[in-house]
């Protein structure tokens, strides 16, 4: 029978019990219990048939050790897109959020670490969430900061609120008077601007200036892809704990475990993962739907956010077995909380 061929009412039934039963327990599913636990009104021998058929065309697969099955990443997909049905958020896990989220400091990377934390008590999974882009970000105001004799402090005032700060080394000879003048041409010159904008044409915009400030804005202007691309100077992956997420059963071997915490460290393997979904809405990617091999085991659900010019993702990662009609409604209403909360 081909793998692309359709299911019956029937086998959705048995395929939807599947998935729930292996969700709750972690257990292969037997046609006796799934028969009796789910009131399917057919005999065991007839939930076996359809659960050989629904093997046969790659939603279940039967484990050497046991006489049940577990669900493939097929049969989660079929499930998230064809027989999931999506609760209302639990009054508890609604006041959980808002509690936590709300009332507090609303600076971008705070608010994305207290989201990802919660995301990840409420799911049991590891929440995350990607830190604004700011590219498209306009430059409201540079400040430039003496600290040493030869390094200037620079920090740099964005619309939607956020703040970015990184150091500059600069020669110990600079004329005192240079930095107040050179932060007067930047300001005249490149607020109003987005950070791409001013990194492509900041060398047109600071030729002309004058020449007594010249030896600091020609460091501007050779240095100018590194201190305008400040998308580097801030962690892009936040994470929550991953201690809740290692409970799981699925981490109970030694390698498992190890290719947890190996992704947890590699944030840019989460980072390239995540950074298309910007735009996208609700994503799901199951197993082996993830174009990187090092996520084949994990799920990711994400909802993007959006306030004025900021733009980022929140959700979380865990084992392909989670409930996934829970965990998208959570992340789905912390997505619209950050929204709402961003300064």
């Amino acid at each position: 029978m081909p793998a692309s061929a359709p299911l019956s009412e029937r086998e959705l039934r048995v395929l939807e019990s599947v998935v729930h039963f292996y969700v709750e327990t972690a257990e292969p599913a037997g046609s006796q219990t799934i028969a009796r636990r789910y009131g399917l009104g057919v005999s065991p021998a007839t939930v076996r048939g359809i659960m050989s058929e629904l093997e046969e065309k790659g939603f279940l697969y039967h484990p050497h050790t046991s006489a049940g099955r577990i669900p493939t990443d097929r049969a989660y997909r079929a499930y998230v897109d064809r027989m999931m049905h999506r609760p209302a958020l639990s009054g508890p896990d609604r006041l959980a959020l808002e509690s936590e989220l709300q009332g507090r400091s609303t600076a971008a990377e705070e608010l994305l670490l207290r989201a990802a934390q919660v995301l990840g008590v409420l799911t049991q999974e590891l929440g995350l969430a990607v830190a604004p882009a700011l590219d498209q970000v306009i430059l409201e105001r540079v400040e430039l900061v003496p600290v040493a004799s030869d390094r200037l402090l620079l920090v740099f005032n964005l619309r939607s609120g956020v703040v970015r700060t990184i150091f500059v080394r600069v020669p110990s000879t600079l004329a005192a008077g240079s930095v107040a003048g050179v932060a007067q041409i930047l300001n005249e010159r490149l607020a109003g601007h987005t950070l791409a904008e001013i990194r492509t044409t900041l060398a047109d915009r600071l030729r002309d200036a004058g020449a007594a400030d010249r030896e600091l804005l020609d460091i501007f202007i050779a240095e100018g892809d590194e201190i305008f691309a400040l998308e580097r100077s801030a962690e892009p992956v936040v994470l929550g704990s991953a201690q809740l997420l290692a409970e799981q059963p699925e981490f109970a071997t030694q390698q498992r475990m190890r290719d947890l915490l190996h992704l947890t460290e590699r944030r840019d393997v989460l980072r390239e993962a995540l950074e298309h979904r910007r735009r996208s809405g609700l994503s799901v990617t199951i197993g082996g739907e993830n174009d990187d091999t090092r996520l084949n085991e994990f799920t990711l659900v994400t909802v993007s956010y959006r306030k004025g010019d900021l733009s980022g993702v929140i959700g979380v990662i865990g084992p392909t077995r989670m409930p996934y009609d829970k965990i998208i409604g959570l992340v789905e209403h912390t997505s619209r909380l950050v929204e709402g909360l961003l300064e």
